[in-house]
């Protein structure tokens, strides 16, 4: 007796009407990538996922920076005014269809943008100044 293979594939869809579920798999996938940092998403007509600690937290996640992200079809690079990220850098960018037009936005924790590098020069310098009595830029 011949045993038949199941060819069935599983799909995961990403469309302007992409719900949590939808969107869950391939964003727990970018977590993992990202060293589980937190990540967000949605499509454009419904509400999505935040997932942080290797969980999804929240099925009904929209955000102040994923919803200007799908207005204005641009990346962002910001720190939201409110919301569960507000004050820390984050990083939105559209997923886009064929045309170029919005369907959806990923946002991860901006890491690189944690540290203000002028600001830790202006202090590293300050504080060698105060430590070593030395200007800055001489050894």
């Amino acid at each position: 007796m011949m045993k038949t293979r199941d060819t069935t594939m599983e799909q995961y869809v990403i469309s302007v009407s992409s719900s949590a579920r939808d969107l869950a798999p391939v964003m727990i996938c970018f977590h993992d990538l990202l060293g589980r940092l937190p990540v967000t998403a949605r499509s454009r007509d419904r509400p999505g996922v935040r997932i942080e600690d290797g969980k999804v937290i929240d099925e009904a996640y929209t955000g102040p920076v994923l919803e200007r992200v799908l207005a204005e079809n641009t990346t962002l690079r910001v720190r939201p005014e409110s919301g569960p990220y507000k004050g820390i850098p984050v990083v939105v960018a559209p997923v886009r269809d064929d045309e170029g037009r919005a369907i959806g936005a990923i946002g991860i924790v901006d890491v690189t943008g944690i540290f203000d590098l002028v600001g830790f020069m202006e202090q590293s310098a300050e504080i060698r100044r105060q430590v070593c009595g030395e200007e800055p830029g001489r050894l």
